[in-house]
């Protein structure tokens, strides 16, 4: 019976986890590729932090620029669940036209 609560609840927990993606749309695009995709390092969270891409630098000018996305993988979550949220990265996307 031990066994089975426990393979009901790593289960559940695997079924509720998922992956967040925040997308700042800034024109219509098509392209899949992004031009710039690169893991930040983020401690506990996050809370209280900040990275800094330049968009406008690496798609040559603003005006280039058609998204920026920030996304949590599932190696990004394995790692925080890992390190119990100690270490928490994220993926940083630069999407040009």
């Amino acid at each position: 019976m031990k066994k089975l609560m426990t393979t009901a609840l790593i289960g559940s927990v695997l079924l509720a986890s998922g992956c967040a993606t925040q997308t700042g749309l800034v024109q219509p695009t098509q392209k899949v590729t992004p031009a710039y995709s690169e893991s930040q390092t983020f401690f506990i969270a996050g809370i209280g932090q900040e990275q800094t891409i330049n968009a406008a630098e690496v798609c040559g000018s603003a005006a280039n620029v058609a998204k920026v996305q920030t996304v949590q993988s599932p190696k990004d979550i394995a790692f925080g669940l890992v390190t119990l949220g100690i270490y928490t990265p994220r993926t940083a996307k630069v999407f040009c036209k």
